[in-house]
């Protein structure tokens, strides 16, 4: 790892051009970057068929595996590089603005940094980068249900995202779908002669808002605190002095472990069926995707990879706020998400806004933290 000198890799000089490659689109050229990058540090790299970039070290048969993983997309728009000594949010160091500088450029130049300065003799690491976490999660998918699905035999995962140099643990669970309900069409006159599917909302929305008072629902998680269940988007009705036929409400479900898609998906079913009266169908519907929603997920705070990468990096061991593709790795092995930058700050968005931007002390910090601790497990 370079800092003053030598000609080994240096994390920042590879943000700076990281951060310059649009990935909010196609992420084709910030892959050939990467790659060419991993070659020319020693390593060979292929592309799965996921899209993943994945390249390993150390014995094949090692008994310990550590996975360390992170995503080249990034948000629309593309944010232009600059790299600003005198920013307000610098702290007397320098940051680097742009899309992708913190979520998460930043957190994967880190993880190379670790990853090549680390000489696994007794263990093994394996880099695995997706190219869609902001959208469908699809390479991390085929992570975990490829025919070489690097995730089965891993002890440890560590996911890049910006966590402000803390140890997160845990994440709720985010499910979507669309309650449908169907009456029958009647002149507004006469709504006796119908049945008002746009009326039977006073129910539905009755239901969502008890949802979690069910005897059988998951209590509160200790780190991640309830689930939550919130109607976003409605439609229904087609005139006004109709009777509506059909009305559709979606919902948003941040889930808490042991919740899973199915069991959120039944017990809904179940609580909008007693609330609606007979007359009235109703249905639900996840939204359609081509990979399972990201689930909430947590790791014992007392795992052997939370202690050891909280000691090296003297951050504080805490729920992640946002979903991460941890929630496919986390049934596999022990996973911690782990990264510089910050979400947001006092003054508002960092990650997916404007004006993203990592301080390049943090880093430098991350990059010492994660080598430490990988270090730990395969040397």
């Amino acid at each position: 790892m370079k800092r003053s000198g030598d000609t080994a890799f240096d994390p920042i000089d590879f943000l700076e051009t990281a951060v310059q490659y649009p990935s909010h689109e196609d992420v084709a050229s910030m892959r050939t970057f990467l790659c060419e990058t991993l070659e020319a540090n020693g390593v060979e790299p292929r592309v799965d068929d996921g899209g993943n970039v994945v390249a390993t070290r150390g014995p094949s048969d090692a008994e310990t595996h550590v996975l360390l993983n992170t995503h080249i997309d990034t948000v629309s728009p593309h944010v232009p590089f600059e790299r600003d000594a005198d920013a307000p949010e610098a702290n007397g160091d320098e940051v680097i603005r742009g899309r992708g500088s913190c979520d998460a450029k930043g957190p994967l130049a880190a993880l190379l940094a670790a990853f090549f300065a680390v000489e696994p003799t007794d263990g093994r690491v394996t880099l695995a980068i997706t190219p869609d976490e902001e959208v469908l999660s699809t390479g991390a998918y085929e992570l975990v249900t490829g025919d070489d699905a690097p995730t089965r035999d891993a002890d440890a995962v560590i996911v890049g995202e910006p966590t402000d140099l803390d140890v997160c643990t845990a994440a709720k669970g985010r499910f979507q779908g669309t309650i449908h309900l169907t009456g029958a069409n009647a002149h507004a006159a006469e709504p006796h002669t119908g049945v008002n599917a746009v009326a039977a909302l006073e129910s539905v929305l009755s239901a969502i808002r008890t949802f979690d008072e069910r005897a059988d629902a998951p209590p509160a998680h200790p780190q991640l605190g309830a689930a939550t269940l919130t109607p976003t988007v409605v439609e229904g009705g087609e005139a006004t002095n109709q009777v509506p036929a059909d009305c559709a409400l979606t919902v948003d479900r941040r889930s808490v472990p042991p919740e899973t898609a199915e069991a959120f998906h039944a017990a809904l079913t179940d609580q909008l069926e007693a609330a609606v009266s007979a007359d009235v169908g109703v249905e639900f519907r996840f939204t359609d995707r081509p990979t399972p929603f990201l689930e909430a997920w947590d790791t014992d705070p007392d795992a052997e990879i939370v202690e050891t990468l909280a000691s090296a990096s003297g951050g504080d061991v805490r729920p992640f706020t946002a979903a991460t593709e941890a929630s496919y790795f986390a049934a596999d092995a022990p996973t911690v998400v782990f990264g510089p930058g910050v979400l947001a700050d006092d003054d508002g968005a960092v990650a997916h806004a404007p004006r993203e931007y990592v301080r390049v002390e943090a880093v430098w910090q991350a990059a010492t933290a994660l080598e430490e601790t990988v270090r730990s497990f395969v040397e």
